[in-house]
């Protein structure tokens, strides 16, 4: 039952979760458009209200007029818009999906043993501080040199580094899957943090002065629009890495940090190009597609670089041309029934019985074979001679009589 529940829990976590990151995303992706399109206003009443930039836009039938103001609009209106519940809920249902799809079963998701053998207990504690720690520095690396002249360019470097150095250090302390998943969550934190502790507040300032017939510091928003366009660099990498649990040629490649750095930069990369095009298309910047062609030509890299081999001659030849249950079931007995027996049934699933391999065969051929999946984290050491003949035997009709 516990199970089941947890895999209901699961489900709706993850379907809140993509809403909410579609949201957040999603508006995010429109400011930064807004930011990079924006062009000084005509009219001279805008002029004398303090706008410094106007976009004419149509979309659904109608026609949109979005202005922005240099520092603050010379009063508030009744109704103001805050875009920071997109940001939370994505972080909380997040988080939320993470304790229970890995910190709920530690020992099954988060650990390898072969990299790191602990407890876990202490594999829960290092993931959590994985998101704390790296904020930390983060916003260290952001106090320190942000506000200087070429600061914007030292911290990209800075954080780079520590994007790097934070995928090396999961990769060889948690099992493949989960490590990419914790780098995303990492990156997530602290773009949520972001809004939470400098995006927001700040802007909350603002119309507190404004409120007050105060003076309106610009540092307020200059800071909040420097953590923002981290964010959206930050968004490409965040999405593979979640996505990334999906495709275990990925994480299980023995340099797999390697491929997720260069995945990652690949997405920011890109993420670059869009930032950039708007600008281009009213000549403020350089043609940007050096950065696309850099990303995607990362992208094929990765994808030549991690092409399968065929598989062993003599591997092959040992396993039959046509396979029985017979000579399948002690495989599955020796590499499934731990997880999926009479004892423990992970996602309510038997494969100790013919009719039970029968039923799920499908998915045993998918997980074992295709995506090579399962066994997690290859726990029981299953060979790639028994991945074959599970393969043949799915191949051959699938036979348990």
């Amino acid at each position: 039952m516990e199970s089941y529940l947890l895999t209901w829990a699961e489900l709706l976590l993850r379907w809140v979760h993509v809403i909410t990151a579609i949201a957040w995303v999603g508006s995010s992706f429109y400011f930064v458009f807004l930011d990079s399109s924006l062009t000084p206003p005509v009219d001279e009443d805008l002029k004398k209200q303090g706008v410094s930039g106007e976009l004419w836009a149509v979309h659904g039938g109608g026609f949109y007029h979005p202005v922005k103001f240099n520092v603050a609009p010379p009063q508030l209106p009744p109704h103001l818009h805050w875009f920071y519940w997109e940001s939370y809920s994505t972080w909380l249902s997040g988080f939320a999906l993470f304790t229970v799809s890995y910190l709920w079963n530690a020992g099954s998701y988060l650990i390898d043993k072969s990299l790191m053998n602990w407890s876990p207990d202490m594999a829960v504690a290092a993931a959590l501080a994985f998101l704390v720690v790296f904020w930390l520095l983060y916003d260290g690396i952001c106090r320190v040199v942000g506000q200087r002249k070429d600061g914007d360019a030292i911290v990209g470097a800075l954080t780079l580094l520590l994007v790097c150095a934070a995928s090396w250090l999961a990769c060889h302390w948690f099992a493949g899957r989960a490590a990419f998943l914790l780098v995303g969550a990492m990156l997530a934190t602290s773009m949520s943090a972001n809004v939470f502790f400098w995006i927001i507040p700040g802007q909350k300032k603002v119309v507190a002065a404004i409120k007050a017939g105060q003076p309106v510091d610009a540092i307020h928003g200059q800071r909040g629009k420097q953590r923002s366009v981290h964010n959206t660099y930050f968004t490409l990498p965040v999405l593979f890495a979640m996505l990334s649990n999906h495709y275990s040629f990925t994480y299980s490649h023995p340099q797999n940090w390697l491929v997720l750095i260069l995945m990652m930069f690949a997405g920011a990369a890109i993420r670059q190009f869009f930032v950039l095009r708007h600008g281009y298309k009213l000549g403020r910047n350089r043609n940007p597609l050096a950065y696309a062609g850099l990303g995607v030509a990362m992208l094929l890299g990765v994808i030549v670089w991690l092409k399968p081999e065929l598989p062993a001659a003599t591997a092959s030849a040992a396993v039959p041309a046509t396979v029985s249950y017979q000579d399948l079931q002690p495989v599955l007995a020796q590499r499934c029934y731990m997880c999926h027996g009479a004892q423990v049934q992970m996602k309510n699933v038997r494969l100790d019985s013919p009719e039970a391999v029968k039923q799920h065969a499908q998915a045993v051929y998918q997980q074992v074979v295709v995506t090579r999946v399962m066994p997690l984290n290859n726990a029981t050491a299953i060979t790639e001679a028994e991945r074959t003949l599970i393969r043949r035997w799915f191949e051959t009709g699938a036979h348990v009589r």
